[in-house]
């Protein structure tokens, strides 16, 4: 019953940082991007970066539910997909936003 109520929690606090990146605010709560000096954060596209961050931050929460689904139902397998799911979408977006011209301002 707990490991519910912690996924709940997980994936409402995920779907609302999702919102709020997609609405173009809380770049300060991505890591890495906060700690940069202002040079360096002048060359990223801020509002590309937050809205794949806020579509991270759906796509995680959509795969957290596999786990609160393989509580609810007793299904193993759920879980392990959740996760494999889970860590492709982090990995996927990590190699995406350092690599993809789309997050770089261009003078």
């Amino acid at each position: 019953m707990i490991e519910i109520i912690i996924f709940g929690s997980v994936i409402t606090l995920f779907l609302i940082f999702g919102f709020l990146f997609r609405l173009g605010r809380g770049a300060f709560l991505i890591a890495g991007y906060n700690t940069m000096p202002q040079e360096e954060r002048a060359k990223i596209n801020e509002g590309a970066l937050l809205k794949t961050m806020g579509n991270l931050m759906f796509g995680l929460s959509f795969t957290m539910t596999f786990w609160l689904l393989s509580s609810l139902l007793a299904i193993e397998w759920l879980l392990y997909a959740g996760i494999a799911l889970f860590i492709g979408l982090t990995i996927g977006t990590i190699i995406r936003v350092n690599t993809h011209k789309k997050y770089k301002n261009i003078d």
